[in-house]
């Protein structure tokens, strides 16, 4: 076990380093351009990714919110869920404002054309019988 600990350590060392340094910004890359920090880390086995954490990179909280919980930080808005926000329910209350005038609307002109389709029918069977032939 402890020969396999000699051999895995270092490799989890340098991917470690080698994501780290591929996700770091140019402009934090202290000293060598990051192509240069990449071969190093790369060919100077267990050294290489030890002189990156210690000296290829500014350690400190990236300016303008570059990780995403720095982002989150600086870019929370005032609410946090919809119910909270006036705006949002202002909106609901004019969509469902809209929604009942269309139903209304919807509403008469269904009552309009059963009228309608009642005349037709009332006014049918009077025609029929007055086309009947009346008998003596």
């Amino acid at each position: 076990m402890l020969r396999a600990l000699m051999y895995i350590l270092p490799i989890a060392l340098t991917i470690y380093a080698f994501i780290d340094c591929l996700n770091t910004p140019e402009d934090e890359a202290k000293h060598l351009p990051k192509v240069a920090w990449v071969f190093i880390i790369l060919l100077f086995w267990i050294v290489g990714p030890i002189v990156w954490l210690a000296a290829g990179k500014t350690r400190h909280a990236p300016a303008k919110g570059r990780t995403p919980s720095e982002w989150h930080r600086n870019h929370r808005t005032e609410w946090v869920a919809p119910d909270d926000n006036p705006e949002f329910l202002k909106s609901l209350r004019e969509e469902n404002k809209k929604d009942e005038s269309v139903l209304k609307d919807w509403e008469a002109d269904l009552r309009r054309r059963e009228e309608e389709l009642k005349r037709r029918e009332q006014d049918d069977s009077n025609n029929k019988g007055d086309d009947e032939p009346k008998q003596s």
